[in-house]
């Protein structure tokens, strides 16, 4: 028979580990990007808080002092871990959360092998319950990061600070692969085509890399026309991997315009028809398209949720999350 003592200090520390999780569901609720994110992330949170009250119960069924400290722990764990990630790229907050899932699952099935061993029915119904919820967290955090790595849109928003972290490891507005890649071959090319071209397509280099840093030109008046020129004019004078690479900023700004977007006759469009079209969208970068410049333009909600689901149903296959 398992020691008693042993099955109530693992679930103390579940209580203490589920005190946690709740709060920081209820962080990540500000950064949610859709509605329906974050009612799932407000659900989140009420379901954990249940959880949190099913194992103080289960610790009371077996007779165990009430546990006064761990729900403060938890909060205060959660209020710092939200501090420090601050200062990390969102996809390293994402997998301190996901640490923090995968250890609530696997102390849920060690403690349904200890009830099993200890014949306590009732603590291993509690167990089999928290090895559901945090299954199914696991395979959510596993869509989310994947959605981060194939260049989002993401279930949750960096805040401010997580995009200037980000930065210091990414380019942020300019992925790091079409800012040194791109430039590199274009300045390869304007070595063949003449010091008047260098000087021009070097100009135009010079911002995309300002851009791709974060700095604060994205915030000046008329950004998007004076990027629509600079890929104009790059064009022109063949500097054709620059011209991309402004491109590219262009998209990740929103600052496509409506026919550059890969769904035809978007601004006629209505929200449904959008969405339909949406749902047969097949590459990253195009959804993402569509979901910068309908966040920077009309913003409807039905809409970027579309963006947002469809974009997950790619990270889920990129993972094989069913």
């Amino acid at each position: 028979m398992a020691n008693t003592a042993t099955l109530i200090a693992q679930l103390r520390a579940l209580g203490h580990l589920t005190q946690a999780e709740a709060q920081i569901a209820r962080v990540r609720v500000a950064q949610a990007r859709t509605d329906a994110v974050r009612g799932e992330l407000q659900q989140n949170s009420r379901n954990a808080d249940e959880r949190a009250d099913a194992i103080g119960r289960q610790l009371r069924d077996l007779g165990a002092v009430p546990d006064v400290v761990s729900p403060v722990l938890g909060r205060a764990g959660a209020l710092v871990k939200s501090t420090v990630e601050q200062a990390q790229p969102v996809d390293e907050a994402l997998l301190s959360d996901l640490a923090l899932e995968h250890q609530l699952l696997d102390r849920a099935r060690y403690l349904g092998v200890l009830a099993d061993a200890a014949g306590e029915a009732g603590v291993r119904k509690l167990a089999e319950r928290l090895v559901t919820a945090h299954t199914a967290t696991v395979d959510w955090l596993t869509t989310v990061l994947a959605e981060e790595a194939l260049g989002g849109p993401t279930a949750l928003r960096p805040t401010p600070l997580q995009r200037v972290a980000g930065g210091v490891t990414r380019a942020v507005n300019l992925p790091a692969r079409v800012a040194v890649e791109s430039v590199n071959r274009a300045l390869h090319t304007v070595n063949q085509t003449g010091q008047e071209a260098r000087d021009k397509v070097g100009e135009y280099a010079s911002r995309v890399l300002r851009l791709g840093s974060g700095t604060r030109e994205v915030l000046f008046a008329g950004r998007d026309a004076a990027l629509q020129r600079a890929e104009s004019v790059a064009r022109r004078d063949g500097a054709r991997d620059t011209a991309s690479a402004v491109h590219e900023t262009r998209r990740g700004l929103g600052g496509l315009t409506a026919g550059e977007l890969p769904i035809r006759g978007y601004a006629a469009l209505s929200a449904q028809d959008v969405i339909a079209r949406i749902k047969k969208l097949e590459r990253t970068d195009d959804i993402n398209a569509v979901l910068r410049y309908e966040e920077t333009h009309k913003n409807r909600s039905g809409v970027v949720s579309a963006a947002q689901t469809r974009h997950a149903a790619l990270a889920k296959e990129a993972v094989g999350v069913n």
